[in-house]
């Protein structure tokens, strides 16, 4: 009932490590963080053959983006618009979890997450609840596959539940305060569709929810999860969870702690190993019963018979060679970096860089980084098979341009040294790339910031050689929409390159080069400053929509710099009026909407189509639009294709209140989808 910890570099509390010969029965899985299969094997060896009821350990890892093979962030991942890129990648990751001996992943993080201070935003699929869904089931399905039990599928877990996005000022760990509304409407929806594509675990959050620690939660975890939802694996605390329901002031001690975590739902706790320490004391004074124990117990035996584990609790051991890096796999990931980078200004059509470009000048902090570029939670990636982005540009361009490189550059400071040289270096140039981001520390977990602009000394270097007259091109590698406001003005093009994995070095050269058209497209808003924060697309109307203040800032405008949505091809897309099957409909009906989009310009390219619903009058009042379908495809050059949502009216046109029960009202609804909308109306 406790997972505790184990590694190359841990030693905490005399865990045990490759020396140890016995493992203690007590313990039912580990976070192992090591890649050697006879150390697996051997544990699960001490377990089976070596305790009294041979029951096999569980053996998990943070896999969040790629095992071995890095992909990029999820946050990245949901800019390319595909829900079957997060199936593949989580298939990959699965496969290369499951030849290590890790049968149990911490992802998909699923919160819902509108604050780019909040570190985890990194990790999160955006600012959405309809996109967090549908990833959220791409990657259950993608860690599980078809069958637990088979071959290369590994359990999923929903994390973090629930309401751990919102914490306060964006700080980690602090106590959340949502109204019921906002639990149904926004914070749940993605855990209900993992728990309804069949994920078999869960992680309770960190945050205190409304006055009471989510890992204490008998509403969340009881009443919500499994009586609502009718939930059947286990739940999991996230570390030391337990514990700290003493420093949130909602238990007296680590006794009073684990009672509270295990009658409050919570099956097993991690690393602080309360449970195993007290809930025999706690079962001795009648703290807790045998029906509590037996049920936590049964939860996590369940899991461990639907992988397999007491059938086969034992990992091939192979070579290295003939588990990680498939040819597939390393494309795939190209493939991610490629789609999920998002191309922010295009300004006068500067990129792709035109032949003529004889002279790349290329600076910054990030120009030859590999660790920054891989990001948060690198599993058990390695930095040496980074991508940097001086290496993309010298293949990419080769025989065709000279890439200059001044070296120098810190994230956080620069000297003057370094700015002089990179000024007379852009003399000479045809064009200037600065290449600028985030210390992979600086977001993820415990990575909250009070501002999300870049160091000063970055942008003053986008403010130097902004002077010089050369074509100006800023890539950004970062966890979190960043600030721009002082770079956006001064720079041509603007390439999000987010924290990219292995080949973001490769997938930004080939942008520049045109011989990627970029096609993501923002799932999450860019605040103008850090100060619009909370921002995002599907906000409530304000009450004063035609007064001349009409509620906005004195000193800033109310729009954000960049929306959700937002992304720039080199390819034209063109879409017609949009279609429906009918316009008055019952609640009975299906009613198919269908929009042509055609490509006007000489080259192929992909592009997302995000349909939008707005309620404009409902005894709940509505967001201005809620995303309820996306679909992603190629369109050629001069070509066209039809996109079709099909409306399902309970499922895409209802509302839920704050006790999370659904209502489809009649009226009007309007569909809107980039620049086109169509008006339907519901009848009695």
């Amino acid at each position: 009932m406790t997972i505790l910890v184990l590694g190359n570099n841990d030693n905490k509390n005399n865990l045990e490590s490759k020396h140890t010969k016995k493992t203690s029965p007590l313990t039912g899985a580990f976070i192992f963080r090591d890649t050697d299969i006879a150390w697996a094997n051997r544990l699960q060896h001490d377990a089976v053959e070596n305790s009294r009821l041979g029951i096999p350990v569980l053996l998990g890892y943070d896999v969040i983006h790629g095992y071995r093979t890095l992909f990029p962030i999820p946050l990245a991942q949901s800019c390319a618009w595909d829900a079957d890129l997060v199936y593949r990648l989580s298939r990959v990751a699965a496969k290369e979890s499951y030849l290590t001996g890790v049968r149990w992943t911490f992802s998909p993080m699923i919160d819902v997450a509108r604050d780019p201070r909040w570190g985890r935003v990194a990790e999160s699929y955006g600012e959405d609840p309809y996109a967090n869904s549908v990833y959220c089931v791409s990657a259950v399905r993608g860690y599980q596959g078809q069958k637990l039990s088979d071959r290369y599928s590994i359990a999923s877990c929903l994390k973090h539940f629930g309401g751990y996005a919102y914490s306060q000022g964006g700080r980690d760990y602090h106590p959340t305060d949502i109204s019921d509304l906002s639990l149904w409407e926004t914070v749940f929806p993605p855990y209900k569709a993992g728990v309804e594509a069949g994920a078999v675990t869960v992680m309770s959050a960190f945050n205190d929810l409304n006055g009471v620690p989510a890992t204490a939660n008998r509403f969340l975890l009881q009443e919500t999860l499994r009586e609502r939802w009718g939930f059947e694996g286990f739940v999991v605390a996230d570390w030391c969870a337990v514990e700290q329901l003493i420093n949130q002031r909602f238990a007296a001690d680590t006794l009073d702690a684990g009672v509270k975590a295990l009658t409050a739902g919570v099956d097993m706790d991690m690393y602080d190993d309360i449970y195993n320490r007290y809930m025999g004391r706690a079962l001795a004074e009648g703290l807790i019963s045998q029906a509590d124990l037996d049920q936590a117990v049964r939860r996590i035996l369940r899991v461990k018979f639907e992988l397999g584990l007491f059938e086969n609790p034992y990992t091939e051991e192979q070579v290295p060679e003939k588990i990680y890096f498939e040819k597939e796999s390393v494309a795939l990931a190209h493939r991610a970096a490629e789609e999920s980078m998002v191309l922010l200004k295009n300004e006068k059509g500067i990129l792709p860089l035109s032949a003529s470009v004889k002279k790349i000048l290329l600076v910054g902090p990030m120009a030859t980084d590999r660790r920054n570029m891989m990001g948060t939670w690198i599993a058990r990636a390695t930095p040496d098979r980074v991508e940097t982005i001086y290496e993309g540009l010298r293949q990419e361009f080769g025989g065709q341009a000279e890439i200059m490189l001044v070296e120098g550059a810190g994230i956080r400071e620069n000297t003057p040294t370094f700015v002089e040289e990179a000024l007379r270096a852009a003399q000479t140039a045809d064009v200037v790339v600065v290449a600028m981001g985030e210390e992979y520390g600086w977001s993820g977990e415990n990575g909250s910031v009070a501002s999300i602009d870049l160091p000063a000394s970055q942008v003053e270097v986008v403010r130097a050689l902004s002077q010089v007259g050369k074509p100006l091109v800023v890539a950004f590698a970062s966890g979190r929409p960043i600030g721009l406001s002082e770079i956006e003005p001064r720079a041509d093009a603007i390439v999000c390159m987010w924290q990219p994995g292995y080949y973001g070095g490769s997938a930004l050269a080939g942008i520049l080069s045109g011989r990627v058209n970029p096609s993501g497209k923002l799932s999450i808003t860019f605040p103008l400053v850090t100060g619009q924060i909370p921002v995002f697309y599907n906000y409530r109307q304000n009450a004063r929509v035609s007064w001349k203040n009409n509620g906005k800032y004195a000193d800033c405008s109310e729009r954000p710099l960049y929306e959700f949505g937002h992304g720039l091809s080199y390819s034209t897309f063109v879409y017609s009026e949009l279609k429906a099957s009918r316009r008055e409909f019952s609640a009975g009906d299906r009613i198919e909407l269908s929009v042509k989009v055609r490509n006007t310009s000489e080259r192929g390219g992909k592009e997302a189509v995000l349909w939008y619903v707005d309620d404009p009058v409902a005894s709940v009042s509505q967001p201005v639009r809620k995303l309820k379908h996306f679909e992603k495809r190629w369109i050629p050059a001069g070509g066209e294709a039809v996109f079709v949502f099909e409306i399902d009216p309970q499922r895409d046109l209802s509302f839920v209140d704050r006790t999370g029960q659904s209502h489809l009202e009649p009226g009007e609804f309007i569909i809107r989808v980039a620049d086109q909308s169509i008006s339907l109306r519901m009848v009695e």
